[in-house]
């Protein structure tokens, strides 16, 4: 007969049981009982973060380099509502997380405890589902449930709730890593006749294009595989999303960058031209769609997704199929003729448009000898990096589109950003979190100024852990994109964007116990990346890039695809009228 363990032992050992390696986390007195389980066995590592939100990031960052789920504990009421931001970053982007927190003693819920929060309630909103444990003899099935339905459909954060008294209470624990959800079970397998009326639309298309997200890194690595071989296959055109850059390798010739707000005029245009779009694993969300009633107006639609609640929602499709991408791919690519060159409507004339939209250069940028360009800063920082073992991280801001717009993605999995609730204070734990799960490879976090300043404090968890996790700022002494926005919306009245007490970052860095590097020069770029690889431990490099350089090409906010903003011709005049009344409330 099995002895009978401890409710904290239980979490550990489930945890352990999901195959989880690493938890992030900071302990309080509601995960006393937690912490001293960790202290006495092996198998789960748990690192120290020094804020909880560092840790939903650092779980997040985990989660999205692995494919695993990743764990954070907190402590009760301000551990579990430092939180909230982390785990609402989480369900928008579809990260696949476990939350643990601690709670006041069963018979003081409700009394206005110590460090007493309606932990529940005030997750609900930012999670796919939460629990309160109630007794000793449920735990270890919400524990793996958890797990279930965090990544079970679209994936997300979940929450347990987990008194204290729970945790020191003794039970009998069971390995329940295989249990299935009774109400809760996602369809994975799409319905076949779907699939043949979206093949029939896109064997007579004359101008079809594949809009990617996120969707397909989420499926696994068969998906991307699944993709690259239809449109090997195919020779359609593709995009992506900002979530799904690295689905598709950036180096093959049917690739057409990024669209949305920030993406590449020759994906823009192709997706407003196009007559037949399909969109896999993507929710045609408004960076994407810009003004929706012109959004792609001639093109019939289908639309891959697990989430039947993403479809129609805010585009209507012809050809809904509610799936997981990988299987919908596998399946699609069985249905498709063997001999489909000799079948499908012939587009050479579409590739013809689209690489006359591609000969624009829409990424080109005026050149400095004297001032580090930001675009400069990246496409050096990526050809000096992409044969390694290489892992991405950003916050959010100008740094953030130029590091989507530059950095070229071949695989999945290795490009790491917060897109739909943009995310300030992401990269940086995110970048901790990746480099626990991958201690070999390189890990950089691409930043601003701003918006490193948001979790400065997780540099001391790299320094206590020896991680090597880089952090390449891109300081311009502005928050570069509100800088941006002021100017394209309010006059050029720079109101409260400019940083005029920035910390002198090397010493900051020295402070913390790591490196710092200071790039003024472009001509000592090549040598500061090149220093910063080789400099064992966390390093913080300060490139100091021209101040009052805007992110283009970008679609004005309220505008159509084919109504945008390139590059360095754009007049301020130009800048100032680029966006209408209607726009402005969009931004």
């Amino acid at each position: 007969m099995q002895d009978k363990i401890s409710g904290a032992e239980m979490i550990i050992k489930a945890i352990a049981d999901q195959g989880i390696d690493s938890v992030f986390g900071y302990p309080g007195g509601a995960v006393l009982p937690i912490y001293d389980a960790i202290f006495q066995q092996e198998e789960v590592k748990h690192i120290l973060v020094r804020h909880e939100q560092g840790a939903g990031h650092a779980a997040e960052g985990y989660a999205r380099s692995t494919g695993k789920t990743g764990v954070l504990i907190v402590t009760s009421g301000p551990g579990a509502t430092n939180t909230v931001t982390a785990l609402t970053d989480a369900l928008l982007d579809s990260i696949p997380i476990v939350c643990i927190s601690g709670q006041v003693p069963t018979h003081l819920i409700g009394s206005d405890a110590f460090q007493e929060a309606d932990t529940v309630g005030i997750t609900r909103a930012c999670t796919k589902h939460n629990w309160l444990v109630k007794n000793i003899e449920d735990l270890p099935r919400i524990m793996h449930e958890a797990f279930y339905v965090a990544k079970s459909g679209r994936p997300g954060p979940v929450l347990v709730d987990v008194p204290k008294d729970i945790q020191f209470a003794l039970g009998d624990y069971q390995n329940l890593n295989k249990i299935k959800h009774k109400t809760y079970n996602p369809i994975l397998t799409p319905d076949e006749m779907q699939i043949k009326r979206a093949i029939d639309l896109l064997l007579n298309a004359k101008k079809p294009v594949v809009y990617s997200g996120g969707g397909v890194i989420n499926s696994g690595k068969m998906a991307s595989e699944y993709l690259t071989e239809f449109i090997k296959k195919t020779n359609y055109p593709i995009t992506s999303t900002l979530m799904g850059l690295g689905a598709y390798p950036a180096s093959e010739k049917n690739w057409l960058g990024m669209l949305g707000m920030h993406g590449t005029y020759e994906a823009n245009m192709a997706m407003h031209d196009c007559d037949v779009m399909l969109c896999v694993g993507a929710r045609f969300d408004d960076r994407i769609t810009g003004k929706i009633d012109e959004f792609s107006p001639n093109s019939k639609k289908i639309h891959i997704d697990i989430d039947a609640t993403s479809i129609n929602k805010n585009i209507k499709v012809e050809v809904p199929i509610i799936g997981d991408c990988g299987i919908t791919l596998k399946k699609l690519l069985e249905l498709l003729p063997d001999n489909i060159e000799k079948v499908q409507t012939p587009f050479d004339n579409w590739w013809n448009e689209i690489e006359s939209w591609r000969k624009i250069d829409c990424l080109k940028y005026k050149k400095n000898a004297d001032v580090i360009m930001p675009q400069l800063a990246l496409e050096r920082l990526y050809e000096i990096t992409k044969n390694y073992d290489t892992y991405i991280t950003t916050e959010v801001g100008q740094h953030q589109m130029w590091a989507a717009q530059f950095y070229k993605f071949e695989k999945p999995n290795r490009w790491m950003t917060s897109g739909g609730l943009g995310t300030m204070g992401y990269g940086l734990p995110a970048a901790n979190g990746v480099q626990v799960a991958h201690p070999k490879s390189l890990v950089i976090d691409i930043a601003g100024d701003a918006s490193i300043l948001m979790n400065i404090q997780e540099l001391s968890t790299a320094v206590q852990y020896r991680l090597n996790t880089k952090v390449f700022i891109l300081n311009n002494s502005y928050m570069g994109m509100v800088r941006q926005w002021q100017q394209l919306l309010h006059g050029n009245r720079l109101s409260e964007s400019y940083s005029e007490s920035l910390p002198d970052f090397v010493k900051l860095a020295e402070a913390y116990g790591a490196t710092g590097i200071r790039i003024k020069n472009p001509k000592d770029l090549d040598a500061a990346i090149t220093q910063m690889i080789e400099t064992p431990g966390p390093v913080i490099v300060d490139c100091q890039v021209a101040s009052l350089t805007n992110c283009f090409p970008m679609i004005p906010s309220g505008r159509a695809h084919n109504d945008m903003l390139l590059g360095e011709d754009v007049a301020d005049e130009v800048v100032a009228n680029a966006i209408s009344d209607d726009g402005k409330v969009m931004v």
